[in-house]
């Protein structure tokens, strides 16, 4: 990004250094902005005895590893969550049972379909949301000091709701959250995002639009909230999915937007073209083909280096790379 002097202006990445994180450099003739893992899919088919597949999870900096909450769908195609390790991001260990939520109260009933997870760090706590089945989809929530002990928190909203992304810090006191509101099943007559605070994490409010499908076709049937806000020197860079249809199937590909740091619910830029289609075979085929569906991040606050975990086809976990500069001059330019 050049200034008025000509000078280079940097966009600080608001984040610790993270100098262990997975990380290949950009390739000689790629062109995008965003660039694949080399050996993707990181987790393959089965890869534990009952396990179906492991995609559109959440991974974080733990220890001198990293630790994640993993979408992994059974052989008999019921998906819950369940605990991963790494020592380098990319070799992962997933636990064979489902993670055990406290309950606060029975009436929540047993958690027996959950997916999607986000994993947010704010202070010394750990917040994972999800998509939760409760008479319909809806926001799941919990909280964890250790990953031993997980505690289930109220719903965030009623149904129908997917995609509940918790800000990684409270915004004018309060916790944040994004959500994609929508009717039942695959309907799509809400599609957009919204953002809504709340004091306690139990009564939300405040509810506003943040910004609606489209206009571009690649985006027009729904879009969705990826990964946890990344904080920059520009403000909220915000990766999130966007779906169209065709006369095939539905096609998700990974978009970018920036909001305003302290009013969220504001966008200063949103880039008009993707980030990132689904291309190669892993994405295009699969239990659902052509899915790029981006659901976490690690950030490099020394080096602003991203490492984008996505599920791709709804069958796999992989891996992208992008350079915090290059995204957010390629939004602003293409906005």
């Amino acid at each position: 990004m050049i200034t008025e002097n000509n000078t280079i202006k940097k966009t600080a990445l608001i984040a610790d250094a993270l100098p262990n994180m997975p990380w290949e450099p950009k390739p000689a003739d790629c062109k995008e902005i965003v660039w694949r893992h080399s050996s993707n899919p990181v987790i393959d088919l089965h890869p534990m005895p009952k396990a179906r597949s492991v995609f559109n999870s959440c991974v974080i900096p733990w220890g001198d590893g990293f630790i994640g909450v993993f979408r992994v769908d059974s052989l008999s195609m019921d998906p819950n969550l369940h605990l991963g390790t790494s020592p380098d991001g990319i070799k992962w260990t997933i636990e064979e049972e489902p993670i055990n939520f406290i309950c606060p109260d029975s009436a929540l009933g047993k958690i027996t379909v959950a997916y999607d997870p986000r994993v947010t760090r704010i202070e010394d706590m750990y917040y994972i949301s999800w998509c939760n089945a409760y008479y319909g989809a809806t926001i799941g929530q919990a909280w964890t000091r250790d990953f031993k002990t997980f505690h289930q928190l109220e719903n965030a909203f009623m149904p129908y709701n997917r995609n509940g992304v918790l800000f990684p810090k409270k915004i004018n006191g309060k916790y944040a959250m994004l959500s994609r509101p929508m009717g039942k099943g695959m309907a799509v007559d809400y599609g957009d995002i919204f953002f809504s605070e709340s004091p306690d994490l139990t009564y939300w409010g405040k509810h506003r639009i943040v910004f609606t499908r489209g206009p571009g076709k690649w985006e027009r049937v729904k879009i969705g909230p990826g990964p946890i806000p990344i904080e920059t020197s520009e403000g909220w860079l915000l990766l999130y999915h966007g779906v169209t249809d065709t006369c095939d199937s539905f096609v998700y590909s990974m978009g970018a937007a920036l909001l305003d740091i302290n009013e969220p619910w504001k966008v200063l830029y949103r880039c008009k073209f993707p980030l990132m289609t689904p291309e190669k075979i892993y994405e295009t085929a699969g239990y659902v083909g052509n899915v790029v569906f981006p659901t976490g991040v690690l950030a490099d606050g020394a080096t602003g280096r991203l490492a984008i975990y996505y599920g791709a086809a709804d069958t796999y976990t992989a891996i992208a790379y992008a350079n915090i500069d290059e995204i957010i001059t390629y939004i602003k330019e293409n906005s």
